[in-house]
């Protein structure tokens, strides 16, 4: 049970990370590149985006990298959070 709990806080982690950092994109629009809290949080959440860009086509944009990462993360953390109520 505890590692279940875990891998969800770690899910809810990244699924944070995409939203701050989409959120700063936002904000900071074409100068995204050299804040050093943005590098931060795409550094969190590289490995989800590029686990799922080697299932995606070679040609595949970065918006829907970025959207589908966060997408599956969000079915897993709400998988994980159904699988620890019936366990």
């Amino acid at each position: 049970m505890f590692w279940l709990s875990a891998l969800r806080a770690v899910v809810e982690l990244l699924l944070w990370s995409f939203l701050a950092q989409a959120a700063l994109a936002l904000l900071t629009g074409r100068q995204r590149k050299q804040n050093p809290i943005y590098r931060l949080f795409a550094l969190l959440t590289m490995p989800p985006r590029r686990l799922l860009a080697c299932c995606l086509p070679q040609g595949a944009p970065a918006w829907l990298i970025y959207g589908l990462s966060g997408v599956v993360l969000l079915l897993l953390w709400l998988g994980l959070a159904f699988f620890r109520q019936i366990a």
